[in-house]
């Protein structure tokens, strides 16, 4: 079975920085390619970021020179770098292959940015 747990969330400061991260377990590792998505209150679940095993990404354009995703595949995590956050940053966080696969949704991590 997949598993995918999800950490480093928090509450930050506008401008402020987190990195958030994932590490999978069970039948995700079949598959090479990991995004972040993400679910503001009252908003639909979007996707954030991705990264393909080769490692080329893309972002949605409003986290786009902010947010950096990377992987470290000998440890099978997946993390999100979020600088310089806005209020509209705050949802609560989500990993998962590209494109999503909905028995693979974890828990996700709380991320608050209010001053």
């Amino acid at each position: 079975q997949a598993q995918i747990v999800e950490s480093g969330g928090g509450l930050v400061q506008p401008g402020g920085s987190l990195r958030l991260s994932c590490v999978a377990s069970g039948s995700i590792l079949d598959f090479g390619v990991r995004g972040w998505y993400r679910q503001a209150p009252g908003k639909r679940r979007e996707w954030v970021a991705v990264i393909y095993s080769g490692g080329n990404t893309a972002y949605v354009d409003s986290v786009k020179g902010r947010f950096t995703i990377s992987r470290d595949d000998s440890k099978n995590m997946v993390y999100l770098q979020m600088n310089s956050l806005t209020p509209e940053d705050t949802a609560v966080y989500y990993c998962n292959i590209h494109p999503p696969r909905d028995d693979f949704w974890g828990q996700g991590t709380q991320v608050t940015v209010s001053s």
